[in-house]
């Protein structure tokens, strides 16, 4: 049995609520899967949004009046405030990794271990 497999075996036990991971490998996976879950949750985001406001789109252009053009703005309010709603979820997925770099996380916590060590020294 892979190390995968009893991952997830052990996260179906525990339904995921008090995974304890019990090595580096374990830790590893355990973050990959909460970060491929956010990025998918955002995918799913963005695609709904698409979605959505095609089929507002098309209904805002099947109720225009004749010669009556399309860019007014209340045409467009769904669109933009959902948009910034799409585009904070894209950010807060990805742009942690974009700024602070893959191993920022684990940099930091080795610097707040060995921070703490040589505190308890002295």
């Amino acid at each position: 049995m892979s190390i995968v497999d009893r991952i997830q075996r052990r996260m179906e036990i525990r339904e995921n609520n008090d995974f304890n991971p019990l090595n580096h490998d374990e830790i590893k996976y355990h973050e990959a899967l909460k970060r491929v879950k956010r990025i998918k949750g955002f995918y799913t985001h963005a695609l709904i949004y698409l979605v959505v406001n095609i089929m507002i789109v098309i209904i805002n252009i099947q109720n225009l009046e004749a010669g009556e053009s399309y860019f007014q703005w209340h045409n467009f309010i769904t669109l933009f405030f959902w948009g910034i709603g799409l585009l904070s979820h894209g950010l807060s997925v990805f742009l942690p990794t974009m700024i602070l770099g893959k191993n920022w996380e684990e940099r930091k916590i080795k610097e707040l271990m060995d921070k703490e060590m040589n505190s308890k020294w002295e």
